[in-house]
């Protein structure tokens, strides 16, 4: 009883002087956040194939090629990796395998794909605890994120090298379009709940946390994808993509939800005019 005691003093003593560490430990602790950066990166995999698969068979080639540049340009590719991304475009755009697919095998990816939007907007609810918002606000949020993301992905490659200037002004560049792209996510995927400015700390944490390991990507990805095919085939390069994928969704998760405990606690609480959720 005396330790328990003791304990309680030095938690509240603690409270008293480091409100905003003791807040961000409570919530780090309490929100199973690698288990939600697992799920997150579990339905991102998921949504990836089918929009993948999709957007290789019914869009025109110069969107194709588009993608394929962008995707060598996140993870570097080269070998093995890229022969397979190479023929997964081949194959896709041929017509016996679009007659296949379909219109109701694009609506079917639409739709799966939608359940990585619900899982990032359940982080981005979870990250200020708020509820969940009512699924007829929320549908149209989940479906725009969406098609805002494949937009990002298709314009990566030449952002990344500075729209042809070269990485000093792509990589500064890189992480601003991705401070305002994950300010939108936030105030999208939260209803409009929080106002912009207290969502900027979120912001700019994941934006530097995933511009960092972006660029790190190509020193890791592309070697790792090579001996991962070589070895165990399109399993390997499943296994390679999902462990980047978490350690990826971990980063965003982490930093939404350390962006909202700093906006709402002091010094930032004063300039960003925030209060915590009820």
């Amino acid at each position: 009883m005396a330790w328990t005691a003791r304990l309680k003093r030095l938690h509240l003593r603690a409270e008293q002087r480091f409100p905003v560490l003791t807040e961000l430990t409570d919530r780090l602790l309490s929100a199973n956040l690698l288990d939600a950066a697992t799920r997150l990166a579990a339905q991102a995999f998921l949504a990836a194939v089918p929009l993948l698969f999709a957007v290789a068979a019914f869009t025109p080639d110069s969107v194709r090629d588009q993608l394929q540049d962008s995707l060598r340009s996140m993870f570097g590719l080269s070998g093995a990796s890229d022969r397979q991304l190479r023929q997964l475009f081949t194959d896709s755009a041929d017509e016996t395998t679009r007659q296949t697919s379909g219109a109701v095998g694009l609506a079917l990816a639409l739709i799966s794909a939608t359940s990585f939007s619900r899982a990032m907007a359940r982080v981005c609810d979870r990250a200020w605890r708020l509820p969940r918002a009512a699924t007829r606000i929320a549908v149209w949020r989940w479906v725009a994120w969406l098609l805002a993301l494949v937009l990002v992905v298709l314009l990566q490659g030449p952002i990344r090298e500075g729209f042809g200037v070269g990485l000093w002004l792509g990589t500064p560049l890189l992480f601003l379009v991705g401070t305002a792209v994950w300010l939108w996510t936030q105030h999208l995927l939260l209803a409009g709940r929080v106002p912009w400015l207290p969502l900027l700390p979120g912001a700019v944490l994941v934006s530097a946390a995933t511009s960092t390991l972006g660029l790190t990507a190509r020193l890791y990805v592309p070697n790792a994808l090579n001996r991962a095919i070589e070895t165990y085939g399109a399993l390997g390069l499943v296994l390679v993509l999902l462990s980047w994928l978490i350690v990826l969704c971990a980063a965003i998760t982490f930093g939404v939800t350390i962006g909202a405990v700093l906006a709402q606690g002091p010094p930032l609480d004063q300039y960003l005019r925030t209060e915590p959720p009820p």
